[in-house]
C-alpha cells in the first residue's frame, strides 16, 4: 500500500499515520478482530520511528478503534453496527436502514393478554383491558442485535397483527393507518443477559446489554406504545449531541 506520509506537511507525522490507519479500518482493509501488522512492519512501511507509530496507535486505542491483546498484538476492535440518536423518535428498522443494512425480525410471540397490570398502567388502559404483546428478535444483515417486547392497546394491536410480524415495520404500519406518534419518553440502563437472552442474541450469558424502555404518545398525548428493547452492547450504541 502506498506510503502517504509527508515529512514536509504541516501536520505531525503521528497524526498522518493515524489518519491512514483510520481509513484502513473504515474501508475494511483491516477487518474486525484481525491483527494489524507488527510495529516493525508499520515502521518500515511509513518510515517513521517507533515513538511516532506508538503515538498514532495509542490514539486509536483510546478512541476504541484498536485494542491491544496481551500475547497476540493489536487487533481491530469490532464496532457497534447500529447507532441510535437520542432526541429522534425512530424505529429500529429505520436506524438499521440508515446505516445501509437490512433489517429483519424473528417473531417469538404475539398475543393479547389480560392481567398485565404494569403494562396496562403504562398505556393508561382500564385494568380489565387486554394488551397486545409482540416479542421479536431484531436483526441487522442477519446479525441478531436486540430482543424487543412491544405492548400496544388492542385497537392498534389488531392493525399490526394483520401483517407479517417477521418483517413488519410498526411505525410505517401506524402511519399508513393515519396513526402518528408525537413524542416518546425513554430510559436507558445497563443490564446483564440471561442465559435465554444470550442464546437468542448469540452471546454469552451475563454479557452486558443496553435496555431501552420507551413510552410513545400520539398527538392527543395518550400512550400508544410501551416497548422494552434489549440491545447487544457490542452491536448498538447511542449518539448524543451536546450543546453549550
Amino acid at each position: 500500500m502506498k506510503n502517504m506520509i509527508d515529512a514536509n506537511k504541516n501536520v505531525a507525522l503521528y497524526l498522518q499515520v493515524k489518519e491512514i490507519l483510520v481509513k484502513r479500518i473504515q474501508e475494511k482493509v483491516w477487518k474486525a478482530n484481525a491483527l494489524i501488522p507488527t510495529e516493525q512492519e508499520l515502521m518500515q512501511e511509513f518510515d517513521v520511528s517507533r515513538t511516532t507509530l506508538r503515538q498514532a496507535i495509542s490514539i486509536l486505542v483510546q478512541d476504541g478503534l484498536l485494542e491491544k491483546k496481551q500475547g497476540r498484538g493489536t487487533i481491530v476492535k469490532p464496532q457497534p453496527l447500529i447507532g441510535g440518536s437520542l432526541g429522534k423518535l425512530k424505529g429500529l428498522a429505520e436506524e438499521v436502514t440508515e446505516r445501509g443494512l437490512t433489517p429483519n425480525s424473528k417473531l417469538l410471540r404475539a398475543d393479547f393478554k389480560k392481567d398485565l397490570y404494569y403494562e396496562t398502567s403504562m398505556l393508561q388502559l382500564a385494568d380489565e383491558e387486554e394488551v397486545c404483546v409482540i416479542e421479536r428478535v431484531r436483526f441487522a444483515d442477519d446479525v441478531p442485535i436486540a430482543i424487543e417486547r412491544s405492548c400496544w392497546p388492542v385497537h392498534i394491536g389488531k392493525i399490526i397483527n394483520k401483517h407479517d410480524l417477521n418483517n413488519a415495520k410498526f411505525y410505517d404500519i401506524l402511519e399508513e393507518n393515519e396513526i402518528f406518534l408525537k413524542r416518546a419518553k425513554e430510559k436507558i440502563c445497563a443490564i446483564n443477559a440471561t442465559i435465554y437472552e444470550a442464546d437468542l442474541l448469540g452471546i454469552r450469558g451475563g454479557e452486558a446489554l443496553l435496555e431501552m424502555t420507551r413510552l410513545s404518545f400520539g398527538f392527543d398525548d395518550k400512550p400508544l406504545e410501551f416497548t422494552i428493547t434489549k440491545y447487544r452492547s457490542d452491536k448498538y450504541h447511542y449518539d448524543i449531541d451536546l450543546f453549550r
